[in-house]
């Protein structure tokens, strides 16, 4: 392996390999499950709403988001589960859940079975959506870590394009302007929703046998004393030079903190409070700047856009496809700049959703509007969305890197079920316009944090980041 000299880090640069993007695809992979079957449910809804004769808007939030329950169980679990057992085994425990829980939402018999399934769905997307960019965090080297991590967010992206895909191509023959009762009744109310849950299991199986043969984090290695199989990990991504020096900083930066148990009383001291506070507001700002409802509930707003389910149903493969290309995009500059994507994507959202506000407000339909969702959508896959997961995957130090980052991705979970819960409660009150007003004050509110309180990460090993972001704690910082 060729080595060179890295100008911003302590340690060699690696070049890039396939050996690191092919453990990273795999673990990324849990991204894509995580992106499949978080969406879904957005392309059925319709169908399995009429079939269960669910017409509540109240009833409607709770089925849609219910799986966020299971999602804030997996992320608060993810921590204490992978500190103890290792990331890789718990990943392949997910791969299972996707596998089961698909096949059981698939089969639902009645809408309880079907909310049980969501729920425990939920958890293991809750334990991927935290695992899988904590695993490739890592793994990758300093230099690629931007790149690597946001493999993670482009098979959200791709799970996404696929569910999609997959839901139109299932309906595509369903007549423009189908009322709920034909729907009820036909094939599309009572199987077609069924094949796009139990289709699931297909790139999850691909998952669990993928997490087989990939290795165990190194870092986790290190720190359970397994010195010499991390070893043996590090020297096939970068070689005996450059694995000697991680071994090294991992090493050092351990020491540095003699616990063997991370408590709550640890994460919130002051010499880590400010960075557990950075990494839980930038999690919840990633959901609340509120991309993630015009996946979920792309069918409202496209109809109140004047969209019969139809085109509905094409429009939303054309956000998808959107999606990817833009975050094709910030891999490309991701390893450029994290501080200045965060904030060109936040104060560009909040631009646009005024926009898409003032056209609802004025009963903008078509293709104007279609093109502001698009922009939305771009410019959210090109900054927040894989550069949030990529901050949160490397701010914390070794020693809490677990439990920290679980915290931050259950806040996250925390964020999304409300945003979700409360999207049609909003949508009716306040009606389109002041909902994605509401959002836009979020998102400049975000861009102030942003713009105050979030350095450039870029460039740096994760032993670098920690020494930057919390140096030594003085005495005084523990008076009473």
């Amino acid at each position: 392996m060729n080595l060179s000299s890295a100008g911003e880090s302590s340690n060699t640069a690696v070049r890039s390999n396939g050996y690191i993007w092919l453990i990273s695809t795999v673990a990324a992979l849990g991204g894509l499950l995580f992106g499949y079957d978080w969406v879904v449910i957005g392309g059925a809804r319709a169908f399995f709403e009429a079939h269960f004769h669910i017409v509540s808007p109240v009833m409607s939030g709770w089925v849609n988001s219910c799986a966020l329950i299971g999602c804030l169980l997996g992320a608060m679990i993810s921590g204490a589960l992978s500190e103890k057992f290792g990331r890789k085994p718990i990943l392949t425990f997910a791969a299972v859940t996707f596998i089961v829980t698909s096949l059981g939402n698939g089969l639902a018999p009645d809408l309880n079975l079907f909310i049980i399934w969501r729920i425990l769905g939920g958890v293991a997307i809750g334990l991927a959506s935290a695992l899988s960019p904590l695993y490739i965090s890592e793994t990758a080297p300093a230099n690629l870590r931007g790149r690597l991590v946001s493999i993670n967010q482009l098979t959200i992206v791709v799970g996404i394009l696929m569910a999609q895909i997959i839901n139109w191509y299932i309906v595509r023959n369903l007549p423009g302007h189908a009322s709920p009762a034909y729907i009820a009744h036909s094939w599309f109310g009572t199987t077609s929703w069924r094949w796009m849950f139990c289709l699931t299991a297909i790139p999850a199986a691909c998952f669990f046998f993928g997490m087989l043969a990939i290795p165990e984090s190194p870092r986790w290695l290190i720190k359970k004393g397994s010195t010499s199989k991390a070893k043996e990990v590090l020297s096939r991504i970068g070689g005996a030079d450059y694995a000697q020096a991680e071994i090294d900083d991992v090493t050092s930066s351990l020491a540095r903190d003699t616990s063997s148990k991370v408590t709550l009383t640890q994460l919130i001291s002051p010499r880590l409070r400010r960075v557990l506070i950075l990494g839980i507001v930038l999690a919840v700002f990633q959901q609340w700047c509120g991309i993630n409802v015009i996946f979920n509930y792309a069918n409202s707003i496209f109809k109140s856009a004047g969209y019969d389910i139809a085109d509905t149903l094409k429009n939303i493969v054309m956000t998808g496809s959107m999606n990817l290309v833009f975050t094709l995009v910030a891999m490309r500059f991701v390893d450029i700049s994290r501080r200045k994507l965060m904030l060109i994507g936040s104060l560009g959202l909040g631009i646009i959703y005024t926009s898409l506000g003032l056209g609802f407000f004025v009963h903008l339909q078509g293709l104007p509007m279609l093109v502001l969702v698009l922009m939305a959508i771009g410019c959210y896959a090109s900054t927040l969305a894989p550069v949030t997961w990529v901050v949160i995957s490397e701010i914390f130090p070794n020693s809490i890197r677990g439990a920290a980052v679980a915290v931050s991705v259950t806040a996250l979970w925390a964020a999304s079920f409300v945003l979700t819960l409360t999207f049609p409660a909003l949508n009716t009150y306040l009606g389109p316009a002041g909902t994605f007003w509401l959002y836009a004050v979020i998102c400049i509110s975000g861009f102030l944090f942003i713009l105050k309180s979030l350095p450039e990460t870029r460039g740096k090993t994760l032993e670098q980041l920690e020494a930057e972001l919390m140096p030594a704690a003085r005495m005084e910082d523990y008076a009473p």
